[in-house]
């Protein structure tokens, strides 16, 4: 029977991307080959539960969600995540991807709205960009840009440019590194520049301080 290892299943608020706000319901996998900086999901490094696709699906509508995010750790770092994203768009629900950026897209299923993340310099995971995911990306798909500084502002602003990245996705995220950049710096600079872009904080820490479970 398919299984993957999971951290967490939880319902709450949407706490960043186009979705801010909505109630979702979080699938959080284990585990991730990359160690960011930043990193706000250290305890989904390793452990979790082994779990069926089945009992992942039936948890799932016991919410009765509409929204429903795929999140980690790195969820594509387990094959089975792909299936599981498909059994969760053929029971009718709006489901995201959030993924790093360092594994391929390729066979997503195209009704999943992906959140690619672009690893900037402060990050310490630059090196792990996989710049053969962006035309995989679809309108309804989203990048997203962790802010440190304002190199890794000037750095976002050159790959938003060289890929066209707003003409490509409906949404580009810039979101500032909690505690390492002000979000009204961030704004500044976005206003400043005006940029063609989406600024975001994260609803969750401003709400639970990044409890687990939120």
């Amino acid at each position: 029977m398919s299984s993957l290892r999971i951290t967490e299943i939880f319902y709450s608020l949407q706490g960043e991307t186009r979705t801010m706000g909505l109630p979702t319901v979080f699938v959080r996998l284990t585990g991730c080959p990359l160690r960011c900086g930043y990193c706000d999901t250290e305890y989904a490094f390793h452990g979790g539960n082994k779990r069926s696709l089945q009992s992942i699906t039936d948890e799932v509508a016991s919410y009765k969600p509409r929204y429903v995010t795929v999140t980690g750790g790195e969820p594509l770092a387990q094959p089975n995540c792909w299936p599981l994203l498909a059994d969760l768009c053929d029971q009718g629900y709006e489901v995201s991807l959030e993924t790093s950026g360092a594994i391929s897209l390729q066979g997503v299923d195209p009704r999943v709205v992906k959140v690619m993340d672009l690893k900037t310099p402060a990050s310490n995971e630059m090196s792990r960009n996989l710049y053969e995911n962006i035309p995989l990306l679809n309108r309804q798909d989203q990048v997203k840009f962790v802010i440190c500084n304002r190199e890794d502002y000037e750095w976002a602003r050159f790959k938003l440019d060289e890929y066209r990245l707003s003409e490509r996705v409906d949404d580009v995220l810039f979101s500032p590194s909690n505690d390492e950049l002000k979000g009204a710096d961030l704004a500044d600079w976005i206003i400043a520049d005006n940029l063609p872009v989406r600024f975001q904080m994260q609803l969750h820490k401003i709400l639970w301080n990044d409890a687990a479970g939120h």
